[in-house]
């Protein structure tokens, strides 16, 4: 039996003049269960949680300038006619990428300054990102953006004709992709945890560098449905950054397990530390 998906609005409820949206209720909600899975997980593994939160609070919010300024530099000829609507984050326009670049980076580096050991941290941070993506991509729907090409598919979209292209207008269900996205990210979120880390926890920073490589390897399908796609010349912006990060994370990955493993680091840690080592040239510890 077909289920056809229906946005029921972009306002949650109002307070007088203020509307609540949900794109901004989802965000917040996707932020808080990902810096409560960090502190969580970061407790358990010995790090300092609260110094790696607030690394992780910083990122997020680099994350959230750096989708914008991603959103509006591909854009532009729509937002250099309205710039007003620039820093309408309420209304959408958030694009993952530019958060990928901009947050991690961001993080890693307030993370150095502060003590926390880098690749060990992202490693935590890594599960909570993917898992925010997922609850975060429903903003899309109650939006109605980021949808993908017309389809009859039994669980298609429908889209309010205000909010199609107009070559689409006559046309009224289109692919999920928020959905999409949102159920590879909750897969991604599974592997990480129940599969991945337990296999290559180890190795610091392989953990967050597969995180890259499978988010990226989904993005690259689900990009070649979307119909709001960014391109340069022929190719999608999205699938190219996609196809950058699979290489990226391959890279990583590879780098991460040449590398000592946590207990080895810790225990050369320790010879260095009782004198014990000394006249030995010992592998830099990871993180």
């Amino acid at each position: 039996m077909p289920f056809v998906f229906a946005s029921p609005g972009a306002i949650a409820f109002e307070l007088g003049p203020l509307q609540i949206r949900w794109y901004g209720i989802l965000m917040a909600t996707a932020i808080l269960v990902g810096f409560w899975l960090a502190h969580r997980r970061a407790l358990q593994e010995g790090l300092p949680a609260d110094q790696l939160v607030r690394a992780a609070q910083w990122a997020v919010v680099a994350g959230l300038v750096g989708a914008r300024l991603y959103e509006v530099v591909f854009s532009w000829d729509y937002y250099g006619r309205y710039p007003g609507k620039i820093i309408a984050v309420w209304e959408g326009g958030l694009a993952m990428h530019g958060g990928l670049i901009v947050g991690p980076l961001v993080g890693a580096w307030l993370a150095w300054r502060w003590g926390v050991p880098v690749l060990r941290a992202l490693d935590v941070i890594a599960p909570s990102m993917i898992l925010g993506q997922a609850i975060g991509r429903w903003g899309n729907f109650f939006n109605e953006e980021a949808f993908g090409a017309p389809t009859d598919l039994p669980w298609k979209l429908y889209i309010s004709s205000s909010h199609r292209p107009i070559e689409f207008r006559q046309v009224d269900f289109f692919h999920p992709t928020f959905l999409y996205e949102s159920l590879w990210n909750l897969l991604v979120f599974a592997l990480l945890v129940r599969w991945i880390r337990p296999r290559l926890g180890r190795y610091p920073g392989a953990l967050f560098f597969s995180y890259i490589g499978l988010y990226s390897v989904g993005r690259v399908a689900i990009e070649s449905v979307r119909l709001d796609s960014f391109w340069i010349g022929s190719f999608r912006v999205g699938q190219l950054a996609s196809v950058a990060g699979v290489l990226v994370a391959a890279a990583g990955i590879r780098w991460a397990l040449r590398r000592l493993p946590i207990e080895a680091s810790a225990a050369a840690a320790l010879v260095s530390a009782t004198g014990r080592g000394r006249g030995r040239r010992g592998r830099r510890p990871p993180g």
